[in-house]
């Protein structure tokens, strides 16, 4: 008996639907300079962690005999006042900005996330208390404000991480970042998601955690990214004026201070490539965050 076909069988490839782009492909396709700028972080972050295996030399050897010696086939960036190598030292000197700059970033993004969704969703006297105290924090420049802090706290290593220099950069963080939060904030709460939640009997602390912070994370990663770069500009000028890193650390800004000042004419290299090490480390930051701002900001799209 003849069986009635029911119409071409569709193959499995057939009904297979396109993928949708995933987001790093989509960042990458219509951002092509933050592509350029997260590549350089990467080289960073890559030297900071394999400096062990990348640098030629020990940051910390002195070597009486190569004093101040140009750069050569033996030492690319050439060596400062007591013969050690420069290359060596910026590379270590990574890890030291990149842990400093990471750490009291996203620390004083956290804090100043809490404190601006706290301040937004609330109102009334606690949001005027919060943000009398954000006006005061930002009256100070960061500059001045960051060292006050050392000057106060002193020093407190541990594993090699200066905890109150760390402390001194979050600080001019925590306000920032409490501005951006409260303004997010206040246009959520106004949504009928928020009374829909207060009327289901949830209580202030599951809102804010649950509803409210989840909807402000691209203001929080775009300030992430941004107060990185701001962080390593603060920990070299806090290394530079004697108040961040002390010798024999590795330190970009450190490298910038001191004696080397002096050699600045016979020795230029020892104050050019550590500074192009901040310039390039600052510039892939601000160019990562501009870009991520652009990309999660729906008015910035096109």
């Amino acid at each position: 008996m003849a069986t009635v076909a029911s119409g071409p069988q569709s193959s499995p490839q057939a009904e297979t639907l396109p993928k949708r782009p995933n987001a790093l492909w989509a960042f990458a396709r219509s951002q092509p300079l933050g592509v350029f700028g997260l590549v350089m972080i990467l080289i960073y972050v890559g030297c900071a962690f394999g400096a062990h295996w990348i640098a030629p030399y020990d940051p910390e050897e002195i070597d009486f005999a190569a004093m101040i010696a140009a750069p050569s086939h033996e030492h690319l960036f050439g060596t400062d006042q007591y013969g050690r190598d420069v290359l060596s030292r910026i590379i270590y000197g990574s890890r030291t900005a990149l842990a400093v700059g990471i750490i009291s970033s996203i620390v004083g993004c956290v804090l100043g996330a809490l404190l601006g969704a706290a301040s937004g969703y609330f109102g009334g006297r606690i949001d005027t208390f919060i943000q009398r105290i954000v006006d005061i924090m930002l009256s100070f420049p960061i500059i001045v404000l960051a060292m006050v802090v050392v000057a106060v706290l002193g020093k407190l290593t541990v594993g090699g991480i200066d905890l109150n220099l760390i402390a001194a950069i979050t600080l001019p963080i925590v306000p920032r970042m409490a501005r951006v939060a409260r303004a997010s904030t206040l246009s959520i709460v106004a949504l009928p998601f928020i009374d829909a939640a207060k009327a289901a009997g949830f209580g202030h602390t599951r809102i804010i955690l649950r509803h409210i912070v989840p909807n402000i994370v691209a203001p929080f990663l775009i300030m992430v990214s941004a107060s990185m770069a701001q962080a390593i500009l603060l920990e070299a000028s806090l290394s530079f004026l004697g108040l961040g890193v002390t010798e024999p650390t590795p330190a970009w800004g450190l490298m910038l201070s001191g004696t080397s000042a002096d050699f600045y004419q016979t020795a230029p290299w020892m104050i050019l490539f550590p500074g192009l090490a901040i310039t390039l480390a600052v510039f892939a930051f601000n160019l990562f965050g501009d870009s991520l701002r652009d990309w999660l900001d729906p008015k910035m799209k096109s």
